[in-house]
């Protein structure tokens, strides 16, 4: 017998018995659409974080320093005198505020920053200017807010030279930033920038605790953030009024690359664990199809005989059953890549996200599901073939 005459009478006995045939597919089905939709949300759910990271700037380095330490404009003066590959620097403060102007009340973060901001950030002024190093050190009660800011509060007639009250203080609107619009769900327009020196004032507080820097590169990124760690912690130590415990008080010292590595690793590992989990329903299925076979060779035992009978080789009997299993986890193996596929794109819509139907999960998928159909399907095909034609003839 041919391999298409096999396919031939495949296909027949599977019509013959439609659904069984689905029921015994429907195990292949849920396994290969399980791990395709959600390597796909993983993948999806990674590539925004991504985004989102890059969306922040490249090249960052973020140094959170313990309250204890106490760093001045001095010490982040020195740090980036000291430090090679460092190319922009400046202090952060957030706060939550409520921003007050005509009629209109706004609630947004307020972040106290240095004049090379915008270069970290990535941020550009749509009209007017940034703050300066001049309006940094004259403490001016400046600001340059975000479009949705500006949008809410003073709307289309409103432009640079407008003012706001933040936590009791009028600001005079100096700039305007262009859109970045919105990244895993965080607007980036909704914002205005101080000078740090200001927010420290309104915060009460003479120190900075947050500093963010921009690398020239990403290769120097990892290595100046170990030369700043490493200053912070000499800093820390060699200060005499701190006790033994708090001189040894960590910094968190991070750059961009390391800290989107590891959430890339965290991802990966969380996403391949689904998978694996959804891959036992392949094996579940695998073990249907070779239930199925099995109830088939006893029903088809008489036709097994008679084609014996007529001269049919053991190798023919045996591609038979087998083109069998194959037809069956195959049709299963696509139907659960289009059901996976659709899947992931409705649950990516009902939550905001996206998903990345990735090309090297689905043929996976696919051939791990011809691969169960062929491994389960040999034991009932294997059993057909030895059968005796005799024994096989008498059977009822």
């Amino acid at each position: 017998m041919s391999i298409t005459e096999s396919f031939r009478v495949a296909i027949g006995a599977l019509l013959s018995n439609k659904l069984r045939s689905f029921l015994t597919m429907l195990g292949i089905i849920i396994g290969v659409a399980a791990v395709i939709a959600l390597i796909s949300l993983g993948q999806g759910s990674q590539a925004a974080v991504e985004a989102r990271m890059t969306a922040l700037g490249t090249n960052l380095i973020t140094v959170n320093a313990p309250r204890q330490a106490r760093l001045t404009d001095k010490d982040v003066d020195s740090i980036f005198n000291r430090v090679d590959g460092l190319a922009y620097q400046s202090p952060m403060m957030n706060q939550q505020v409520t921003a007050k102007a005509r009629n209109a009340t706004y609630d947004t973060m307020l972040t106290g920053v240095g004049s090379q901001y915008p270069e970290i950030r990535e941020y550009s002024v749509q009209s007017g200017r940034f703050f300066d190093d001049e309006d940094v050190s004259q403490r001016r009660r400046v600001a340059v807010v975000g479009a949705t800011v500006f949008k809410d509060l003073f709307g289309s007639r409103g432009g640079v030279g407008e003012t706001v009250n933040l936590r009791g203080q009028t600001f005079t609107v100096i700039g305007v930033c262009a859109s970045k619009g919105s990244t895993g769900g965080q607007d980036s327009d909704d914002v205005i920038f101080i000078p740090y020196s200001v927010a420290q004032r309104l915060a009460g507080s003479r120190y900075i605790t947050n500093v963010v820097f921009k690398a020239e590169s990403a290769d120097v990124a990892t290595t100046s953030a170990d030369h700043i760690s490493r200053i912070l912690e000499e800093r820390l130590r060699s200060t005499s009024r701190l006790s033994s415990q708090q001189r040894t008080s960590p910094f968190r010292v991070f750059s961009q690359d390391e800290l989107l590595s590891t959430m890339s690793e965290v991802s990966n590992t969380f996403t391949t664990m689904l998978a694996g989990i959804a891959s036992i329903s392949l094996l579940v299925g695998g073990i249907g199809i070779m239930n199925i076979m099995l109830v088939s060779v006893t029903e088809r035992t008489r036709e097994i005989g008679i084609r014996k009978a007529l001269g049919a080789k053991r190798s023919a009997i045996l591609m038979q059953f087998m083109v069998e299993a194959t037809v069956i986890s195959g049709i299963g193996g696509v139907l659960g890549v289009l059901t996976g596929v659709g899947t992931a794109q409705t649950l990516a819509n009902l939550n905001n996200t996206q998903a990345l139907v990735s090309p090297v999960a689905t043929i996976v998928a696919f051939a791990f599901s011809a691969a169960i159909g062929i491994f389960f399907g040999h034991y009932p095909a294997s059993r057909a073939a030895r059968l005796d034609p005799i024994v096989a003839l008498r059977y009822e």
